[in-house]
């Protein structure tokens, strides 16, 4: 579940309707990330998902000719943003963005803050003085690693920071029936029996000068020089492809594969090398030519192409052999409550050859396929990525309900339930109402329906325990298409 801080953060980022600002998840990173701070966002392997930014431990300062004149020029302005909000729910269930998740005859909810903060921006003229200086000669370890795994780099350019500390409030109560097990925050049992009130109550403090959100531009790099996209976002790779040559005049057709939608930049490898050949044959004076400039835009991003690239993974999944689905399924369970060792696993994952040493659920999995001498050449590799990916775009919560979601056997009617969401309302941009249809709901009751929920709530969808209306939020497309993708891999690794 998203922290008090996150949440907060969340609703900063909303009330001040800037688009490009981008919520800080938690007070270790809010801590850290400053003016200058380089950012690294890997290409997802989805046409549906996007990688989380990962902030380093690194400035773009670190990286730059060492100089006299740091300019640190900045524009900060005071503000102040606070909110208070108040839920009750009777006659049902709570699965809110509270703390927990609940079934109970009446539960309230309350959540509040008050922000004293300062919008600190870079002027343009600071970038203009800050590219005099070239980057450091011999190159950064670091550039060198992101230059190889085609890392994008981005770098912080504004902040908004508290001016003092703050003390974020979540309170609640419950009048609790019945004989039921309950998961809370922490995915700790709590059982209520014949009728119990229980109260919560949560304070946080978060110090002063703790960055609660942030803007971040593009780097390119080129040779020692180096530059930021103002005006664009993920409109080049961060290390382009250098041209050796100028060519005068080459024009190659790329056909499309029948019965197929136009080819991913990143699917083309097997078209860029025979290009490469044929360059080399055409002898020298010619440039490297990118043949995805010759296929038209835009992709058909609906439902329909999700489900297609979804159901490409769910058939490679069926494909594994029957011992490494169950060691997938079973230490990927293990580790759904540690974020670091799935984040561990898909590092070890995107290297080429598949070699390297982990430790713990995420090491039996390295391990059993580093086994089977075919697994480089079968595509489970990038299976087991993709998986990793759309799990990593779900919050804490909905990673932790998906441990009791897989022990309880519900993975394949909570797929079909989010593919009934997905699937008429994909394609709108604004909110509308829609209606959960009944025969998907009958499957899931008690606990499981409340764990149900609180994966669709934490999608952005408002949810209420026994009442199949909803609201469609377009915010929630991103996170529900990883879970749909989540779900559907799962299920297809859970039948071993």
């Amino acid at each position: 579940m998203p922290s008090m801080f996150e949440k907060t953060a969340r609703k900063l980022v909303k009330g001040f309707g800037d688009k490009e600002l981008r919520p800080v998840k938690d007070v270790v990173n809010a801590s850290k990330i400053r003016r200058f701070s380089l950012i690294q966002r890997k290409k997802a392997r989805s046409l549906f998902l996007g990688l989380p930014d990962v902030l380093l431990d690194v400035s773009l300062m670190d990286i730059l000719e060492p100089s006299l004149v740091v300019p640190d020029a900045a524009v900060e302005v005071p503000t102040l943003f606070s909110y208070n909000e108040v839920l009750k729910q009777q006659a049902g269930g709570s699965v809110n963005a509270g703390a927990e998740v609940s079934i109970s005859e009446e539960t309230i909810r309350c959540q509040g803050s008050s922000l004293d903060c300062k919008i600190v921006s870079t002027p343009y003229e600071t970038w203009t003085e800050l590219q005099k200086r070239k980057v450091m000669d011999p190159e950064p370890s670091l550039l060198e690693q992101c230059r190889r795994t085609a890392t994008n780099l981005y770098v912080v350019t504004d902040v908004v920071e508290l001016r003092d500390s703050c003390v974020m409030e979540d309170c609640g109560t419950g009048n609790f029936s019945g004989n039921l097990s309950f998961i809370v925050e922490n995915v700790v049992k709590f059982a209520g029996g014949g009728g119990a009130l229980k109260v919560t109550e949560k304070k946080h403090t978060v110090p002063k000068g703790s960055v609660m959100a942030y803007k971040r531009k593009q780097l390119v790099f080129k040779k020692n020089s180096w530059d930021i996209l103002h005006v664009s976002d993920d409109e080049e790779d961060t290390f382009p492809k250098e041209c050796l040559y100028q060519c005068r005049s080459l024009e190659i057709s790329v056909p499309l594969v029948p019965g197929k939608y136009n080819v991913r930049k990143r699917e083309l490898a097997e078209t860029n090398s025979l290009v490469g050949n044929l360059i080399s044959l055409l002898g020298s004076g010619v440039c490297f030519i990118e043949p995805i400039q010759r296929i038209q835009e835009p992709f058909l991003l609906d439902f329909n192409r999700l489900h297609e690239e979804v159901s490409e993974k769910v058939i490679a999944a069926a494909e594994l052999s029957k011992d490494i689905k169950g060691v997938v399924f079973s230490n990927i369970l293990a580790m759904l409550g540690d974020r670091g060792a799935l984040q561990d696993l898909m590092d070890m994952l995107e290297q080429e050859p598949l070699k390297g040493h982990l430790n713990g659920p995420g090491g039996t999995i390295l391990n059993e396929l580093q086994k089977d001498s075919s697994f480089a050449w079968n595509g489970s590799q990038y299976l087991i990525l993709y998986l990793l990916e759309a799990m990593m775009v779900l919050s804490d919560v909905q990673l932790c309900l998906l441990a009791p979601s897989m022990e309880k056997k519900i993975l394949s009617q909570q797929r079909d339930l989010v593919r009934s969401i997905l699937e008429p309302n994909f394609k709108y941009p604004w909110s509308i109402p829609f209606t959960l249809k009944p025969e998907l709901l009958a499957p899931l009751q008690g606990e499981g329906l409340a764990i149900t929920y609180g994966l669709l709530d934490e999608c952005g969808l408002k949810m209420e325990l026994h009442s199949p209306r909803s609201t469609w939020d377009l915010e929630a497309k991103k996170p529900l298409s990883a879970l749909y993708g989540t779900l559907s891999v799962l299920q297809q690794l859970a039948e071993a």
